[in-house]
């Protein structure tokens, strides 16, 4: 059989594109030089408002510090709106409404980019970044790009915004402010609160107890109702589950009571980052035992199939995949809490590419282990021919195969080659094929040929090892120098050697009906004989012109073909072992 075509390079043409697209999408040159460009022109804003992140981080940072005049310079007011007073208020309703229910998308998310985000759906200076519940109704949040004094673009939350929240003003106080005591209000710890602080902690291993709860009342009612859920592999994918799915749950029921709690803005924002790596952990930890899992299962069906050499690709597949989700959960988690990775993806896409490039052969040959594991052509110990060499396969390896000949060498061959050339198995094989042509001197006549074809046929078909379909003798032509006969049929044997020795037992059996008819085998026309030809036996040619006469007085001559009743009367008429043989006797 022949294997797959050489899957490595595939995998490197799919790792350069990969890794040229995080390139290019980082780096595509007019752009990269364009941003430098207009970075190098326009002067940093003071209070961060060239990105969104930044004004909404700024936004923050001066509601924790209590200092509404500096909040207020991230506000777009309206005409009508022009006392310091009056732009203060909104500040503080605007805190109170992200306080009770509303929210701000975590800092992650937010755009970082001067341009902001251009594939939200909304204008090019517009920049969704939450909303507020009011009267029963939902205010969403935007903000837009402005020019400042110096007529350089700044992003401030948008007039449409300021005066929607100008309109508003709200008499009662946070759900949180009515049950905190009042000694836990009077001191603040960044802004908020010292009760919020002690009561979001609080809140944080409450949610984690609460999620601990109901996964083990539901894992408990899986293995009651469920008797798969008590035993592998079931029980292993819930044992797997269990830790991510109470982080996850923990996280989100800690989101949820905080913001029916109404905790402040500041610190909801504060511990969003928090709440996020927990979930990117979730997901890690899940992928993680993940692997493990499966690693574990494939590597048990590997041993019980006697496949060693699999057990070391499922571990260096493993090893990899955990390299790949410590990696990827690193640069997510750094996304998270506001740290700019779009250099070390760009860095990693050209190791990418280096890598692929300077490890070719080694991940062809990866890649042919993994072939050879997953199609199985070959095994440990199988007979078999691969290209122009032919032996026991003796191990199979992560790099390479070692083929010990029939010369008793060692043939090491890399597994990329290994798994592209054509391999010729020989221990897969049901049936030996017997197939041989005898050549019978010109003197033999038409009615010796007869008997030939006739009582040849009867050692096949009598033969415990010899399968009847398709087991024929046929007279095939004139050679140069003789009459040929065919013979073809599949034999039944444990392994080569046991097919060598029912091949000689028919052969000697075929020699003697070949000396009972009268003649000989043929001997290449250039042969000279010095001597007296002792010529055919007369009295053998007589015998079996008159068996041949006899057959066709009795309408039984078995030529063309035998017929059905001739061949069950001929099954296993033949001793095999042959009489005599010490075989026969031991088996008797």
């Amino acid at each position: 059989m022949k294997l797959t075509p050489p899957i490595y390079k595939v995998i490197i043409i799919v790792l350069l594109l990969l890794s040229g697209s995080s390139i290019q999408a980082q780096f595509p040159l007019s752009t990269t030089q364009n941003q430098e460009q207009e970075k190098d022109k326009i002067p940093e804003d003071p209070l961060g408002r060239r990105t969104p992140r930044g004004t909404v981080n700024g936004f923050i940072d001066a509601m924790a510090g209590v200092n509404y005049n500096l909040a207020a310079r991230y506000l777009n007011f309206p005409p009508g709106i022009s006392s310091q007073e009056q732009k203060e208020q909104i500040v503080q309703v605007l805190q109170r409404l992200f306080d009770q229910k509303g929210n701000i998308q975590p800092y992650y998310i937010i755009s970082n980019e001067q341009s902001g985000k251009l594939d939200d759906g909304l204008d090019a200076n517009l920049e969704q970044i939450g909303s507020v519940n009011a009267d029963g109704e939902t205010i969403e949040i935007f903000l837009e790009q402005y020019d400042d004094e110096a007529g350089y673009p700044i992003w401030l939350f948008s007039s449409e915004t300021t005066s929607a929240i100008s309109s508003l003003s709200l008499e009662n106080s946070a759900f949180i402010d009515e049950i905190t005591p009042g000694i836990f209000k009077k001191y603040l710890w960044g802004g908020v609160p010292a009760g919020q602080w002690i009561i979001a902690v609080v809140l944080m291993a409450l949610s984690y107890f609460i999620s601990l709860l109901i996964v083990s009342i539901i894992i408990y009612l899986l293995k009651k109702l469920w008797k798969k859920a008590r035993h592998s592999p079931v029980a292993g994918i819930i044992t797997t589950l269990k830790l991510p799915v109470k982080l996850y749950m923990a996280v989100w029921i800690f989101v949820s009571i905080s913001r029916n709690l109404e905790l402040s803005i500041i610190l909801r924002q504060k511990f969003s980052a928090i709440t996020i790596t927990v979930g990117i952990a979730a997901i890690l930890i899940l992928l993680w035992r993940l692997s493990d899992f499966i690693g574990k299962i494939t590597q048990e069906k590997m041993l019980l199939r006697g496949n060693p050499a699999g057990v070391s690709i499922v571990l260096f597949l493993q090893r990899a995949a955990k390299i790949a989700i410590v990696a990827f959960g690193i640069i997510a988690i750094l996304g998270a809490v506001g740290i700019d990775v779009t250099t070390g993806l760009a860095a990693l896409g050209i190791g990418g590419i280096a890598l692929a490039l300077g490890a070719q052969k080694t991940i062809e040959n990866f890649v042919g282990s993994v072939t050879l594991i997953a199609d199985r052509p070959i095994r440990v110990g199988d007979y078999c021919k691969v290209g122009e060499v032919t032996g026991h396969i003796e191990k199979i390896g992560i790099r390479s195969t070692r083929i010990r000949t029939l010369d008793r060498t060692v043939v090491t061959i890399p597994n990329g080659a290994f798994s592209s050339d054509t391999i010729e198995n020989y221990a897969h094989r049901d049936r030996f094929r017997f197939a041989s042509v005898l050549n019978f001197r010109y003197e033999t006549s038409s009615d010796q040929l007869r008997f030939l074809l006739a009582e040849l046929r009867k050692v096949l078909y009598a033969h415990p090892k010899v399968y009847e379909d398709p087991a024929r003798i046929r007279f095939i032509g004139f050679s140069a120098h003789s009459l040929d006969l065919e013979i073809f049929a599949y034999l039944e044997a444990r392994n080569y050697d046991e097919f060598l020795e029912i091949r000689e037992d028919l052969m000697l059996r075929m020699m003697e009906i070949v000396d009972q008819s009268g003649t000989d085998f043929a001997f290449p026309s250039q042969t000279i004989y010095f001597g007296k030809d002792q010529g055919l036996s007369k009295e053998k040619s007589a015998e079996a012109k008159a068996k041949v006469e006899s057959w066709k007085k009795e309408r039984e001559m078995p030529i063309p073909q035998f017929t059905r009743e001739q061949i069950d009367a001929l099954r296993n008429k033949s001793s095999y072992p042959p009489e005599g043989s010490s075989t026969g006797i031991e088996k008797k």
